[in-house]
This record gives C-alpha cells, structure tokens and sequence, in this order.
C-alpha cells in the first residue's frame, strides 16, 4: 500500500495585534522569498507590512501571516488574517485625507485580493503577487 501524498506545510507566522507586527511580517516574507529563490520581495513587503498593518489597527485577536505559492501558476500569495469584523474596502480618492490609501495602492500593485470571511469569527485578507 502506497503512502497518501504529502501536502507542503504553508509558511505561518502568527503575530500578537501590535505595532512590531508590520516590521515581523515583513521579515517573515522576506525570509521565505529568499527560500523560494525570488529576489524581489519589494511588492511583497509592501502588501504585507499594509495588509498586517489593517489587522492592527482595524482586526482583533492574534494575526496570521500564511504564504505560499499558488500550485496553478507557482505565484506568491499572501494571506493575513484576525478576528475583527470590519471588512476592508478600497476608500474613495480624496486629496485631503492622511491615511486610508494603503488597500488602493495595494490593489494598483497585486494580480488580484480579496476577503473570506472563515467560521469562527476570523477572516482572511489574501493578495496574489503578480
């Protein structure tokens, strides 16, 4: 009888909700790019550091950092989740606010993202590196 075959265990780093989680996540990223041989994880620290940065501010609970590379294409996705119950929107454009581009920034710089919302109160920001 032949084994089942192996799923990869999916790189996870889970964060208590405070201001170091940005910096820890993008560690964490940076690390696991140069695992996999990318080179540039420019555009992933950045859509890490934003999406970790939201679950701090705006999420609850412990943060969850999970990347991977999609089994379909071999491209990077991340994925951070908490319990909060806020669900993050792209703001309006508006010259005069001081905060609240990050999510459309991110979404100018990703192939695509999104949100799953999980049972037990948690979800799931993901974005999919181009």
């Amino acid at each position: 009888m032949s084994a089942a075959p192996q799923t990869p265990e999916v790189p996870t780093l889970v964060l208590d909700s405070t201001d170091q989680a940005p910096r820890l996540a993008r560690r964490f990223l940076a690390e696991q790019f140069a695992g996999w041989g990318i080179t540039d994880d420019y555009t992933g620290r950045l859509v890490v550091c934003e999406l970790t940065t939201n679950a701090y501010k705006h999420g609850a609970g412990p943060i969850v950092v999970r990347l991977f590379l999609d089994p379909n294409d071999e491209q990077p996705v991340i994925e951070v989740s908490d319990t909060g119950t806020g669900h993050p929107t792209v703001q309006p454009q508006n010259d005069a606010a001081t905060s609240g581009r990050g999510l459309q920034l991110m979404a100018e710089l990703v192939h695509e993202w999104g949100v799953k919302h999980l049972a037990g109160g948690r979800k799931v920001v993901w974005a999919k590196l181009p």
